[in-house]
This record gives structure tokens, sequence and C-alpha cells, in this order.
């Protein structure tokens, strides 16, 4: 066989192959933009144990903010704006209690607000999947580390609104104390509270 010929011999078999692996290489990279935080489909939620017998829940809703993600480039950044006002435990006695000074101090610091430092990724380089979000937690006026680990995140194109999403699901433990949260440590609620932060965002 000539090199003529097998050269076109590799060009028939091979270049299906080619095109897919641009095509993915584009989708990769076509998720790299500005991302804005829709509220609607973005909260925090949170459980902390009652007394070392219960969990007591809640969540924070219409968190606003802004993602950028380069999965190519396998770098990201989130900022998330959390309203204290937002807070719902499904008891409304039980919601402004956490609410007042004791807690989440909403009258003095009406807003917490996350700052991603670092994003990780997994080894893989044709689809790199995110594993956790490293950052900066400012809460009740105190800012300290925190690390998300990352249960879901991808990007899609969505069918209806013909736009691209990203979204995910993220949680972290943190001690509530760190952050002059301290009421009823000594009485036996724990002064460990788990996050569950789910985020969607639309590209701008």
């Amino acid at each position: 066989m000539s090199q003529l010929v097998f050269d076109k011999v590799l060009l028939h078999y091979y270049k299906p192959l080619g095109t897919l692996l641009l095509l993915v290489g584009c989708t990769v990279s076509s998720f790299a933009a500005t991302y804005k935080i829709e509220p609607d489909t973005s909260n925090v939620r949170f459980a902390i144990d009652h007394l070392k017998t219960s969990a007591t829940t809640g969540g924070f809703y219409n968190v606003t903010g802004i993602l950028q993600y380069d999965p190519s480039a396998k770098t990201g950044d989130i900022s998330l704006i959390i309203p204290i006002k937002s807070l719902n435990t499904g008891n409304k006695s039980f919601t402004l209690k956490l609410m007042g000074s004791d807690f989440f101090n909403m009258e003095q610091f009406p807003l917490a607000h996350f700052e991603s430092t670092k994003w990780h990724f997994t080894s893989d380089e044709e689809n790199p999947k995110v594993t956790q979000v490293d950052g900066k937690l400012t809460l009740n006026g105190q800012t300290h580390p925190i690390s998300l680990l990352a249960t879901k995140f991808s990007c899609y194109l969505t069918a209806l609104a013909k736009k691209n999403i990203c979204g995910g699901n993220f949680t972290a433990t943190i001690d509530r104390t760190q952050w002059n949260i301290k009421k009823y440590v000594l009485f036996g609620m724990t002064k460990n509270l788990t996050l569950n932060i789910k985020v969607e965002a639309a590209k701008q």
C-alpha cells in the first residue's frame, strides 16, 4: 500500500474521531464564561443537632452572586450574597429567634458572604470535575476560611430557555463559635453546623 493510499485510509477512519474530539473540546470551552446566580433556585440550608437528640433544620433563600467558570483551564471563582432576612425554619417564632442577636444577628449584620479563593478539580484533562471549593465565609461580622465539598457540579444547555447553566450542590461543616454564635453550646446544642449549598447560575 502506497503512503498516499495509507494516509487516505487513516483520514477515512479517524476524521470522525477528530471531529468528535473537536466538538467535545468546543463543548467544554463553551462553558468558560461569567454566570449570574439564579436566586429562585439557589439556597443555603443548614442542620444542627439540638440537645444531642434531633436535628434542627432551616435555610437561607434568594441567594445572589456571580460565578466565573472555565473547565478547560480548571479555574473558577464564585461570590455569594446570603440575605439573613430570608431565613426560614418552618417555625416562625424559632426563625425570629435565630435572626436575633444571640444567633445570626440580622439587625447588625443583614448579609452573609462567601468568596471563593481556590477551586479543586479532578486530573481528567478532557472532562475535569469540580471536587472542592475553598473560600472565606463572612457571617455575624466574622470572616473565616471554609472548604466546600462538591457533591455535584455540572454545566449544560437548557432546551427550553436555550441558555447555558452551571450549578451544583456543596456541603461543609463549620464550627459556629468561630463566627461568635455561641448560644446554648454549654447546654448541649452542638457547635457544629452542617451547611448544604445549592447554586444555579445562568451564562451572561
